[in-house]
């Protein structure tokens, strides 16, 4: 039956009750049963990385994820990093830029660990269904816990400029060119270099022990967003060469997906959220 508004002060009021129960039920998920213990955490090794990108692969060509990273992830990226490049009193900001895309990768990939999650059930694995299903369940920690990346993102970038402040800054590079070959050949662009891979190392290793495993957990069970964190810690804590290797191994593939012009990560974006879920299911088994 189609419901009409009728009397505004009740419509009004049935409006309020029903944010205030859709704003309870997010609060809600946000937290975790103080009762429930947490998931048990399996030893990883390299061979179960290799396991995870082979699984990976799989889905991505299964699902077309391609597309996905095309339409929707792609010129978001594309055009922050154009806007920056041509902007000549940005240039230093190029790296840094590409270089965080990698501290908000975990929740761009939310779509992808949703569909290889799907094909573990009996569901139809469908885009549709995949939205549907976040929505219902993991959206609130969802975007608590991407707020925090982004935040983490921005901090980044605030260090990356006064990085380039501390050592470049004085030199004011004017072109491309000229701000290429002083990073390569000045004492100051060695010491930004140096600096500034120390300083990155610090806030992907936060990230990566954070958030790796937590958007997955997320979606698989919706512990509630501090089980999902102190999750993700535990295995890092228990396989931290594994989840250091995969690390690695996600830092490389983002830098090669970004040649040329970032357009290899239209294929490597799909390719590591998926197995980044494989990995996950390999280090926390199914509830029950």
């Amino acid at each position: 039956m189609v419901q009409t508004i009728g009397n505004p002060a009740s419509w009004g009021a049935r409006q309020v009750r029903g944010a205030g129960h859709a704003l309870a039920e997010m609060t809600r998920s946000l937290g975790s049963d103080p009762a429930a213990d947490l998931p048990e955490v399996n030893r990883i090794t390299l061979d179960d990385i290799r396991t995870a990108l082979r699984l990976g692969a799989r889905d991505a060509a299964r699902f077309r994820s391609d597309v996905a990273a095309l339409l929707l992830i792609y010129p978001v990226l594309g055009l922050a990093l154009a806007y920056v490049a041509f902007q000549q009193s940005l240039i230093h900001l190029i790296f840094p830029l590409a270089a965080g895309f990698a501290l908000i990768g975990p929740v761009a990939a939310i779509l992808f660990y949703e569909l290889s999650r799907q094909s573990e059930t009996d569901q139809p694995v469908t885009w549709p269904a995949a939205l549907g299903h976040l929505r219902r369940t993991a959206i609130a920690p969802v975007i608590v816990l991407g707020l925090y990346l982004f935040a983490i993102f921005l901090v980044w970038m605030a260090a990356a400029y006064g990085i380039y402040q501390a050592t470049l800054g004085p030199i004011q590079p004017e072109t491309h060119l000229a701000f290429l070959q002083a990073v390569l050949t000045t004492p100051a662009g060695w010491t930004m270099i140096v600096i500034g891979f120390g300083v990155g190392f610090v806030f992907a290793a936060l990230v990566l022990v954070t958030a790796a495993f937590s958007f997955p957990m997320l979606i698989d069970r919706a512990p509630g967003l501090p089980v999902a964190v102190a999750t993700s810690l535990r295995v890092a804590r228990q396989n931290p060469l594994t989840v250091a290797a995969w690390g690695l191994t996600v830092a490389i593939l983002l830098a090669l997906g970004s040649l040329p012009f970032f357009l290899g990560l239209i294929l490597v974006l799909p390719w590591l959220g998926h197995a980044t879920w494989h990995l996950y299911r390999l280090a926390v088994p199914p509830a029950g």
